[in-house]
């Protein structure tokens, strides 16, 4: 089999379109990139929709957490300690457990999927992390364009969507950059933790672990991942690196902020 044969045979491989069976022997360098590369699609669904989702439950934490009402605050710092204070490993885990329970009472069986439950998890762990981000910066704007909202007659929802929010958005972006990063790192955690892969359709770790196991060479198929991955990343910095500048453009280019790739090694 050519190695274009083989990009058709197994580049969706992971969600269920060519090849049913993987292969077995003689494994070749193409084929271990095209299904590594295929399960990448697992970690980009993941990531993507956990950001999107976390990125408006992390506001709202935000805003419970910086409330005065002691109703809105301790709910939102317990959920924030819960979240940051525990590993992720052990998230996935315990919320595998807790709804294969529920599914063995009748109720939502879906949650058991990991394109359901692990998302949920990762959606949780974001927006905790995020949250205080978001709180952070919340602290951190400038009294003096609070100030200058207020002699402007901005009051309430005004003020806060046309000059709080914003600026906070704007302090908070490098950090939130780094955050989103680590959050698609951690999706290679999905099938390693207790999310079973259904007919053998996992991520790009789940597909680097099969082949560490049939050939007993983690030096191929493990640098194969941190390859995509480094690349993701760069592409996740670009991104958010564009969305940096258009928050920014109203300063002058020396008091810009820049992303920075500061890598978190413990969680």
């Amino acid at each position: 089999m050519s190695c274009l044969e083989t990009i058709q045979a197994y580049g969706l491989r992971s969600i269920g379109i060519g090849e049913r069976l993987l292969p077995k022997a003689d494994f070749t360098l193409c084929q271990q990139f095209t299904l590594i590369g295929s399960g990448l699609i697992w970690n980009i669904y993941f990531a993507v929709l956990a950001l999107m989702i976390g990125f408006f439950l992390a506001n709202a934490v935000a805003l419970g957490k910086s409330a005065r009402a002691p109703w809105l605050r301790r709910p939102a710092n317990w959920f924030i300690l819960v979240f940051r204070g525990s590993p992720l490993f052990i998230q996935f885990f315990l919320a595998y457990f807790i709804f294969l329970r529920l599914k063995q009472a009748g109720a939502l069986p879906w949650l058991t999927s990991a394109q359901a439950g692990a998302l949920l998890v990762l959606v949780l762990n974001t927006a905790a992390y995020s949250a205080e981000i978001f709180y952070g910066a919340l602290r951190s704007v400038p009294k003096g364009e609070v100030e200058a909202a207020d002699a402007y007659g901005m009051t309430g929802w005004t003020r806060f969507t046309r000059v709080i929010w914003p600026t906070s958005m704007r302090l908070a972006w490098p950090a939130y950059t780094n955050e989103a990063i680590f959050l698609f790192h951690a999706t290679t955690l999905v099938f390693f933790s207790g999310f079973p892969a259904w007919q053998q359709r996992g991520d790009a770790l789940y597909y680097a672990n099969y082949f560490a196991d049939k050939t007993f060479n983690p030096f191929v198929a493990y640098p194969i991942v941190a390859f995509y991955f480094i690349c993701l990343t760069l592409v996740i910095t670009g991104i958010f690196g564009l969305v940096n500048k258009r928050l920014n453009r109203h300063l002058p280019q020396e008091k810009r902020a820049r992303i920075k790739l500061r890598p978190q090694y413990i969680r």
